[in-house]
């Protein structure tokens, strides 16, 4: 690699260009040195990640390896961020080289190449404004009800018990919300997007745009994938798939008891997960990386919040709701972020093409009304996965042919129901817990 390299003025600096093989690229991979492959071309990012809007981890994560099917994921305009690529392009990959690195699937990379061409061509990919502003609208009128109701009927227990069910319903569904801008899927221009985005997180909910932005897209870059996927960092408090139980056994890591994790999975995961830990490391994440305008937008929740509910509770009152809510958004969050994890592959990086390495991560909830709602469309989390600026109405029309493809390479597509799906997050962590005991036993 390397070889027939020339020189090119651009901006009044001297940029060198080269034509490289893959064993090459893959020895810039650490923290400082990392160089990504995107459409064949070479791009130099050590310095650019630490700029880069989706936090410098994604791109830490394929440093080494070709890019191009995330970066078509992830960007909805693509002529404009190939123009900001430009001062980082330092070659091309040699022309004896494949485009696929690391014995990827060529054919299947190119058919699912076609597939997302032909669903932007059937419209898959355009928003239909109508259905975000009554999901808009419907966040509003719960909260709108549950002052009302108060006004109305006072704060006796049962009117409190529902306002508190209210607001968690309106939390829950605004997290749906500010997850689909944050995708950028519902404006044409990523800046509307990012901004109506820290509106909703902000806002609405009390939390940070960039904090969700820089976790979120690593999860969605390296699904289930351990070490890049902060969603299976389980801060030691679970050990989760096969391959992770095994490693702490071997190694003798008992933190936990974890063969009983799926006894206490009820009582420090869905419970703690948003009032505690999200909690801390959101207002953390803001105040030590100085995302002052997160910051502001957190707060304006924070005072609307406590000047509509103060009145009727007083301050420590409205404070125990605060938290009440929380309590009942957390346990929402988690049952239906994880049923399509938990229970799927989770194991270490294998250089996966972007198709295959989705499908083995994740798991779809059959579609209804009820589903669809409770769950923001994440029930439909494999087409979320693999088109993720797709706007979410849109799931339904490529499912058949997301499932079409998977029948012609062999590749699994999994779908359960609603409680076998929150069954099987038991069951995979009672599983987890086993193996994990078995090798701290005897290995």
């Amino acid at each position: 690699g390397g070889g027939g390299q020339q020189t090119d003025r651009v901006s009044g600096t001297e940029r060198r260009f080269g034509s490289y093989s893959w064993e090459e690229v893959q020895k810039h991979t650490k923290r400082g040195d990392q160089w990504i492959v995107v459409e064949r071309k070479v791009y130099d990012v050590s310095q650019w990640a630490k700029r880069h809007p989706g936090g410098l981890r994604i791109l830490g994560h394929y440093a080494g390896e070709d890019a191009t099917e995330a970066f078509t994921a992830f960007h909805p305009n693509l002529q404009l961020v190939r123009k900001y690529m430009k001062p980082l392009l330092i070659g091309e990959l040699e022309a004896s080289e494949p485009s696929q690195d690391r014995q990827k699937n060529a054919a299947l990379v190119e058919d699912f190449r076609a597939l997302r061409e032909r669903l932007e061509a059937e419209g898959c990919f355009k928003t239909q404004p109508l259905f975000f502003i009554l999901h808009l609208g419907h966040i509003l009128l719960l909260e709108a009800v549950a002052l009302l109701m108060l006004w109305y009927f006072g704060t006796g227990w049962i009117t409190t018990a529902v306002v508190a069910v209210l607001l968690g319903t309106a939390q829950s569904q605004a997290g749906w919300l500010q997850h689909d801008f944050g995708h950028l899927s519902v404006f044409k221009t990523s800046g509307w997007n990012h901004l109506v985005h820290k509106f909703t997180i902000g806002q609405l909910k009390g939390a940070s745009a960039n904090w969700w932005n820089h976790r979120h897209f690593q999860h969605h870059a390296k699904p289930n994938i351990i070490k890049k996927d902060p969603d299976v960092n389980m801060l030691n408090a679970f050990v989760v798939g096969d391959v992770q139980p095994l490693e702490y056994g071997i190694k003798k890591i008992k933190r936990m008891p974890y063969n009983h994790q799926h006894k206490y999975f009820f009582f420090i995961g869905p419970p703690l997960l948003i009032p505690v830990y999200f909690q801390f490391q959101i207002i953390h994440n803001m105040i030590s990386h100085g995302l002052w305008v997160d910051f502001i937008w957190c707060v304006s929740y924070y005072v609307r919040y406590l000047l509509c509910f103060t009145q009727f509770y007083g301050f420590f009152g409205a404070v125990l709701l605060f938290n009440v809510v929380r309590f009942i958004e957390s346990h929402w969050f988690v049952w239906v972020t994880q049923m399509s994890h938990i229970p799927m592959n989770i194991d270490h990086e294998k250089h996966q093409d972007w198709f295959s390495m989705q499908l083995v991560a994740t798991c779809n909830i059959e579609p209804s009304f009820f589903n669809d709602w409770f769950s923001g469309h994440l029930n439909f989390q494999i087409e979320h996965h693999l088109f993720p600026t797709m706007p979410r109405h849109n799931y339904w029309r490529a499912a058949p042919q997301v499932r079409a493809l998977c029948e012609k390479h062999r590749v699994k597509y999994n779908e359960k129901t609603l409680f076998r799906a929150f069954a099987d997050v038991v069951r995979s962590l009672e599983k987890s817990g086993e193996l994990w005991l078995d090798a701290y036993l005897h290995k």
